[in-house]
Parts: structure tokens; sequence; C-alpha cells
């Protein structure tokens, strides 16, 4: 797709909020990471839950309060990204500033992503819509309806993106945002291969492993690999040629990249969205940056200079400021408290 210049960029004008990152902190390694140092504990007490599936597996919820007591707040859906959780920094702190509004959030974690491997042949992946279209009705029918928005990020804000774009009217869903998605696979996982860019993916792929090893120790046979053959992978893209499309009905990754490439599917999007990227985000390239044409009047695209990957961090060292804990609440405020 054709980069934007800045100048392109449709910015709410009353809502709409430049990023202006920490000084002596524009690196884009650095915004990524810091969060790390930063949101290091969560500022709140999650109630867990598992919710057993229609097809015999399960995934677990982490609110910010019992959500029975809490069923006509505004609610605000998060979904995570690759070996995320809700000790992800993002996602406990996004939860935790929708607390402090009065909204109920929750984090959907993603088959075998919440600590435990999931029980069927088959994981999680960034095309994968099903249990989030399931999950957001499944709230709809157990707690009635009210006010409610998504968020997800890298991965989960690409997985968002399918949904939204495959959804017809009746998705209970008022609102959404997406954040630093790898709109389109193909193009990323190449960009994962160049320079510094490949320490990522080295820390991503060590996740997916330990996460892939447990889960044969729990069920052996489970994925299509042994683990002498996990062991010698070496690109992300490799574990998603032998495991993730084998077990999922894709030919081989660069299919499976194709098909579930959020990108194609944004302009058949109805529902409001938000989608923020930073032009130095360290996991991809200017081939995520939609054409400024691209999108349909509903979906608003912000793009920054600055922010790195799911990082956005502001303020000065002393105060730091997390910019989505500010941005993405605002934002949504006009789709929950209308």
């Amino acid at each position: 797709m054709a980069e934007i210049t800045p100048t392109e960029i449709n910015i709410d004008p009353v809502h709409g909020q430049h990023f202006v990152p920490m000084p002596g902190a524009r690196n884009p390694h650095l915004q990524t990471m810091l969060p790390r140092l930063i949101r290091r504990r969560l500022q709140f007490t999650p109630q867990w839950q598992r919710l057993e599936l229609p097809d015999g597996d399960f995934v677990d919820l982490a609110w910010s309060e019992d959500p029975h007591g809490a069923k006509h707040k505004p609610r605000l859906v998060v979904f995570h990204g690759l070996e995320g959780s809700l000790h992800s920094p993002y996602a406990h702190g996004l939860v935790h500033a929708a607390k402090q509004r009065g909204w109920l959030a929750v984090v959907m974690h993603f088959r075998g992503c919440s600590g435990e491997p999931n029980r069927l042949k088959r994981i999680y992946h960034s095309g994968e819509t099903e249990d989030g279209t399931w999950f957001l009705h499944w709230l709809h029918r157990e707690f009635g309806a009210a006010p409610t928005a998504a968020v997800g990020y890298s991965l989960g804000g690409n997985m968002l993106g399918c949904l939204l774009g495959k959804a017809d009217d009746t998705l209970p869903l008022n609102a959404a945002v997406i954040v630093s998605a790898p709109l389109v696979l193909e193009a990323c996982s190449y960009h994962m291969d160049k320079g510094f860019s490949r320490f990522y993916q080295h820390y991503l792929l060590n996740l997916l492993k330990g996460n892939a090893m447990r889960k044969l120790k729990a069920y052996p046979d489970s994925l299509p690999v042994d683990i002498a053959r996990l062991r010698r992978m070496r690109r992300i893209r490799d574990f998603d040629d032998l495991i993730t499309a084998k077990i999922h009905g894709f030919t081989d990754a660069i299919d499976y990249y194709r098909r579930c490439s959020a990108m194609p599917l944004l302009p058949q999007i109805r529902k409001p969205v938000l989608i923020i990227h930073a032009k130095d985000d360290p996991f991809m390239d200017h081939n995520v940056i939609p054409a400024a044409d691209y999108l349909p009047p509903n979906v608003e695209y912000q793009l920054t200079e600055h922010g790195g990957h799911v990082g956005f961090i502001g303020g000065t060292l002393r105060h730091p400021e997390m910019w989505l804990e500010k941005r993405i609440p605002d934002w949504l405020t006009t789709y929950l408290e209308a």
C-alpha cells in the first residue's frame, strides 16, 4: 500500500491528541521496551474466569472486577498480541485505565496464552476470528446489552481488523481501536528478518517455542512437530510453516499470511474504528500503512512519527505517561458514554 504523509492523517479535532515522545526516548527500541519497566506490576486485582468453548476447548478471561456486579457498565474487551496476556504492560495498563473511568474491562486470552496449554489440536493465529466473535456474542447474551468496545494490540489488532471486516450488523460492538497491527503479515515476516528486528523475532520465537513445548508435554501429538524439530526452528516463519499453517488448514506460512492479513478487509469495516500506528515501528515497514483514500469514513487513522511497537511513552523520565492509556479511552468515550 502507498505510504501517507502526516498531513493526510485523519485526526478528530476534539479527541485527537498528538503523541509527543519522552525527551531522550524517541528511539523506537526504547519506546518498544520502556513499557516493561514502567508498567511492571498490575495496579488492580483481576477476577479470573475460565470460559468453556463450544468445541470443548477453553479461553481464560481476566476481568477488572466481578462482571456480575457491573452488568450495566460500559464494557471494554482487550485482545492481546503474540504470546501476550493480562500481564503484558499494554493490556493491564489499559484495563486499569478503563476501570478508573468506571468501565468494566476484560482481557480475552487467546487459546493457550493464560499459562495453561489449551486442549485441542489447534492454537491461535492472526486471522482466527471465531473465538473473538463468539466471545463478543457470549458477553452480550450473558450480561445483557451495554455499550461495548474492543481494543486489539499487534497480532490481536490484526485479528480484530479481520473480525470487523467480516462482521455483519449483528455484532454487539459499538466501536474498536487497533494498535500497532501487522496488517500485511507477509511483508512483516520479511521485515523481521532484517537488522535489529531480528532481535524481536528471536525473543518472540522463544516465547512461541516455549508455549508449544508446554503444550506437547501436556498433550503429546497435539502439534505436527516433535520437541527436537521445534528446537531447530530459527524464524517465526518456520513456526508458522510447520505448526500454524498445518493445523489450521493453510498450505504454508505464506498462504496463511496472505489469507489472514487484515489490510484487504479494512474497507469492509462498518463500525467506528481508530487505527493507531507509529511510522518507526520496528516490527514492520511502510507496507502496513494504507493509502489515504483506502479506508472508509468510519475508520480513523492516526499515524505518529514516533512510538515504536505498542510503546508511545510520553511525559518525562521522572513522570512517564502511557499515552495509549489516555488516547484510547478518550476516543472511545463518545461511543461508551453517549
